[in-house]
Order: structure tokens, then C-alpha cells, then sequence
């Protein structure tokens, strides 16, 4: 079965933005250990990827099938 996520609401979407914006102020202001700001940023980079899909099927779902000749790729 091929099934994808269902698409974050837009508080969910929020949420991750929110957290985002968070953790930019604390990486730009925030001393802290170089292991802890590694993590920070690979969190960022979880929500950001995440988001990003998220948009990316909803933009898709809305356009329908707008390029027919465009396969999608995996």
C-alpha cells in the first residue's frame, strides 16, 4: 500500500513554525554546548523537511492533475 501522511492541519502547521522561530532565537543567542546546537538544528531540519512535505501535497491535491504529463516522482 501506497498511502501518504494526512497533511498537518494549520495549527499543526503552526506549531512547527512556532518551534522553528524558537530555536533560531535560541541558536542565535543562546550560548550553549556544540552537541546540543547539532541537535537543535537537526530538529529544525526535521520540522522544516516536514512542513515542507506537508505543503508540497497539499499544493499538490489542489492543483490536481495540472501537469498530466509530469510523472511524480518517489
Amino acid at each position: 500500500m501506497n498511502e501518504q501522511p494526512a497533511s498537518p492541519t494549520k495549527d499543526e502547521l503552526d506549531a512547527q513554525v512556532a518551534e522553528l522561530e524558537l530555536a533560531a532565537a535560541r541558536l542565535r543567542t543562546e550560548e550553549m554546548e556544540p552537541e546540543e546546537a547539532a541537535e537543535l538544528v537537526e530538529r529544525c531540519a526535521e520540522l522544516a523537511a516536514r512542513a515542507g512535505s506537508a505543503l508540497d501535497r497539499e499544493a499538490d491535491a489542489r492543483a490536481g492533475d495540472a501537469d498530466p504529463g509530469q510523472e511524480r516522482l518517489l
